[in-house]
């Protein structure tokens, strides 16, 4: 089904069965897309949300110098955009990290969904609010923590979410992010990042190779990055 990951762990249990097989029909189709591609430009018309099922995708803002900063990165289970359909045009552009599969839904059909199906709706509100929470702590990331903590952060967090989808076992996963890419979503430069990752690595916190991350001591790096998990409401 295309909204497992979506529903696992969040709070599927006021999902019915007749909600679930209507979330289903809502999508318009299911695609693949290429690496760095843009999904959805800042201002542009908008009549579709994307929901993630495969890959990395984020969004992300770019100064008027051309530099980028990330303001969320989204892993499969994620309703990418759930509030374009209420503004109908984002105030940033979304792109996608690595290669993606994506299912996108009509929002005339989230129209009937809304309509026919409140419990449904709300559960929709849910997921659009959880992204308000993730804002939230990236605005606290950002402005109280140091560039270390900030990095130690970004890694909890994203493996919390992986980890709620299966695709972390808690110590170790996969994270195809450049250096530069961690570092537009932590706020410093590709070398600072190099430098915190290897000060992480020292420190016997984390590793990263190849696109494959360790978390050698999660309780710590949380500690030292100031990470409670409660934000992402994953029930565990």
């Amino acid at each position: 089904m295309i909204f497992d990951d979506f529903l696992r762990h969040r709070r599927k249990e006021q999902i019915l069965p007749e909600d679930r097989a209507a979330l289903e029909a809502s999508v318009g189709e299911v695609r693949s897309v290429p690496a760095r591609m843009t999904l959805v430009r800042k201002d542009e018309r908008v009549h579709f949300s994307t929901y993630l099922i495969e890959g990395l995708i984020c969004r992300y803002m770019d100064d008027r110098e051309g530099l980028r900063q990330l303001v969320a990165v989204h892993v499969p289970g994620d309703f990418v955009d759930l509030h374009a359909y209420p503004l109908k045009h984002l105030d940033h552009d979304v792109a996608t990290l690595t290669a993606c599969k994506i299912a996108t839904v009509p929002h005339r059909n989230l129209d009937i969904v809304m309509r026919e199906r409140p419990e449904l709706a709300k559960f929709l509100w849910f997921s659009t609010l959880l992204d308000a929470a993730m804002h939230r702590e990236w605005i606290f990331r950002l402005g109280r923590l140091n560039a270390m903590a900030r990095v130690g952060h970004f890694f909890c967090e994203i493996e919390a979410k992986l980890r709620a989808v299966g695709l972390s076992d808690g110590a170790s996963f996969e994270l195809a992010m450049t250096q530069n890419d961690l570092g537009e979503a932590c706020g410093i430069t590709p070398v600072h990042m190099n430098r915190m990752l290897r000060m992480l690595k020292e420190q016997g916190l984390l590793q990263m190779r190849a696109g494959q991350v360790q978390l050698l001591d999660r309780p710590a790096l949380a500690r030292l990055s100031e990470f409670d998990p409660s934000y992402l409401f994953i029930d565990e």
